[in-house]
């Protein structure tokens, strides 16, 4: 079973924390220590292939500079979380991506922004277009989710999943080989 390393960074009061719990437990978990509980394992189907989704939550704190940037290399895709009635958890997004592409070494990673708390249309302070020109604007996907109702955390996921498959040099090395041998069997008839 092919094991897909997911990074979840963002500010505190992003909703990162809400988002793993939900996608693992299907529910927003009421206490939670990210920092002794750092990882978070999920046997899924996507597409029809089985596969383990690895959940990093990354912390955002400075101490945590050093093991951030060995996660973030350790990662195969990842998701950038704001809080749509928190302006500042928006502006920080730009910091993560560029600390995602410093660590890496490269541009080219599945990545998927993610406007939190959409069930929150009278506090928001960060509208949809902003959400879509700010992904478009670092070249990733974008949608926006709620925790409370469960709206697209698992497509969140998936798609990243189905983004790390579709990178052949982002993905996990099972998953690279298995694309190798797929493109191999491809015949073109003219």
């Amino acid at each position: 079973m092919i094991r897909y390393n997911v990074g979840v960074l963002g500010d505190m009061e992003s909703g990162k924390t809400e988002l793993a719990n939900q996608f693992r437990l299907k529910h927003t978990a009421t206490e939670y220590d990210p920092y002794t509980e750092n990882g978070h394992e999920l046997r899924v189907m996507v597409d029809d292939q089985p596969c383990v989704i690895e959940i990093y939550e990354i912390p955002s704190q400075e101490e945590y500079t050093a093991l951030r940037n060995q996660w973030i290399r350790d990662c195969h895709g990842f998701v950038l979380v704001y809080s749509i009635v928190a302006r500042q958890t928006f502006e920080g997004i730009q910091r993560y991506h560029n600390q995602i592409i410093h660590a890496k070494g490269t541009s080219d990673i599945p990545m998927i922004l993610v406007g939190s708390e959409c069930e929150s249309l009278i506090e928001r302070e960060v509208s949809r277009d902003e959400g879509t020109l700010k992904a478009k604007s670092l070249s990733c996907g974008f949608t926006e989710a709620s925790t409370e109702t469960s709206v697209s955390v698992d497509r969140i996921f998936y798609d990243v999943v189905r983004m790390i498959r579709e990178a052949p040099e982002g993905a996990p090395p099972e998953a690279a080989k298995k694309n190798k041998l797929k493109n191999k069997l491809k015949c073109t008839i003219s």
